[in-house]
């Protein structure tokens, strides 16, 4: 599901690294070792683990600020429980984070059952019920790599397409239909903003033409940033539509509306907790501590803490600090 401020918001720690082997096996990019928590917090409702003193543990994020807000909750929380965290949050990319874990270099992360079951299980087809779709993620992901997914959120962080308000009046669109019928009829005023992971994956844009019946090649596809996306979109003169995400808080801020999935392509993507297999046998407390945080990760926390900040310009680290402080899990030194 990106998926920065823009939504990319990139954190000096970390260098940009192009392909996933690089970001695995190069000691320059931080992820031989990571880099400390950046803040510290004391013990709230998430009191010291006596098994988790000490433990080692390296927390990944994508670099999009809703994945790097909920790599720095993991980090805090088990922080608070005792680990020794290691911070690699900001990984550039679904792929080079996913090969960052299956090699060793990342213990736990938040990922997305959509994310899960299409892009790294290669399912064509999502499951509609976002229980089934996660218990089928879990299942086939510690069958055929060993990984283990966890206390999934009922935040859904999905994809959609929005238009400005002006837009909606000129063209009549409301669902993904009536954006298909505009393909067809008038591609020219269908010029849509996407990024670079959307324009090609099979849970993005060429598989949503396929199942909406319209030429993808038709539409005029501009690649921008995530984050340039969302105000070129609400200007509406490079953007008449543009690729956005259901959880982040400028579509709000910016007065966006949200073309209708009314025939229901785009997976469900629900936050969860993954872990390779070794690492949530060995320390089957880190699943204790990070279940009743996932619980309170809705929709409107998620785009509630986003919009802190891509709107408010806010750091992640902090953002996702003072949320635990608020819900009562940690507390400031």
């Amino acid at each position: 599901m990106t998926r920065r401020t823009a939504r990319h918001r990139l954190r000096t720690a970390l260098c940009a690294c192009a392909a996933a082997i690089t970001l695995v096996s190069s000691a320059s990019c931080g992820l031989e070792s990571g880099s400390s928590v950046p803040l510290e917090v004391g013990p709230g409702s998430i009191q010291p683990v006596p098994e988790l003193d000490g433990v080692a543990v390296t927390v990944g994020s994508k670099d999009f600020t809703e994945q790097v807000v909920l790599g720095y909750i993991i980090e805090f929380a088990l922080e608070a429980a005792g680990a020794d965290v290691r911070d690699l949050t900001n990984i550039q990319g679904s792929n080079s984070t996913r090969e960052a874990q299956l090699a060793g270099q990342i213990d736990i992360t938040y990922e997305y059952t959509g994310t899960g079951w299409i892009n790294y299980l290669g399912n064509e087809q999502p499951i509609p019920d976002p229980q089934q779709q996660f218990e089928a993620v879990r299942d086939a992901d510690l069958e055929r790599n060993g990984m283990v997914w966890t206390d999934p959120a009922p935040m859904n962080n999905t994809y959609a397409l929005a238009m400005n308000r002006r837009t909606a009046e000129e063209t009549g669109v409301r669902t993904l239909s009536d954006y298909a019928e505009l393909v067809r009829t008038d591609p020219a005023a269908a010029t849509t903003c996407v990024e670079t992971e959307f324009n090609v994956r099979q849970d993005g844009f060429p598989g949503m033409a396929a199942h909406y019946g319209f030429d993808a090649n038709a539409v005029e596809r501009r690649i921008l940033q995530t984050g340039i996306i969302y105000q070129a979109t609400a200007d509406g003169a490079q953007c008449r539509f543009g690729e956005v995400f259901t959880t982040d808080g400028r579509i709000i801020a910016l007065d966006l509306v949200l073309l209708d999935d009314d025939k229901s392509f785009f997976p469900k993507y629900n936050a969860a907790i993954v872990m390779r297999q070794e690492f949530a046998e060995a320390h089957p407390q880190v699943a204790e501590v990070m279940a009743p945080i996932s619980a309170k990760l809705t929709n409107d926390v998620a785009s509630e803490l986003n919009r802190q900040v891509d709107v408010e310009g806010r750091e992640p680290a902090a953002v996702a600090r003072d949320w635990l402080v608020a819900e009562g899990f940690v507390s400031t030194p």
